[in-house]
């Protein structure tokens, strides 16, 4: 586990907005992991999509790190927001926005 969580470490260190999700942004390969993609869009905000089907020991890595047991999950400096319905929520209160424009 000493590895994969500084993998993880690396990535969130390494990158403002993570969204660990199934598939890709461009070919999410289930309805959360689109959902969570299509949000970050529709709010403008770059972020670092990491595939946790390509990668066993990430998918099951990210789900102790941050003690969250769904995927996808967003993290915005370091930090767990959580999965696509919080993520959807903030979306709706425009609340989201306001924590990317601060990143």
């Amino acid at each position: 586990m000493a590895d994969v969580k500084s993998r993880i470490d690396d990535l969130l260190n390494n990158n403002k907005v993570v969204l660990f999700m199934k598939g890709s942004p461009q070919f999410p390969q289930c309805g959360f992991s689109a959902r969570a993609a299509a949000i970050l869009h529709e709010v403008g905000t770059d972020f670092h999509a990491v595939d946790v089907l390509s990668d066993g020991e990430i998918r099951q890595g990210i789900k102790e790190y941050g003690n969250w047991p769904t995927i996808p999950q967003l993290y915005i400096n370091k930090e767990l927001v959580g999965g696509s319905d919080i993520m959807m929520e903030m979306f709706e209160s425009g609340e989201l926005k306001d924590m990317l424009a601060k990143k």
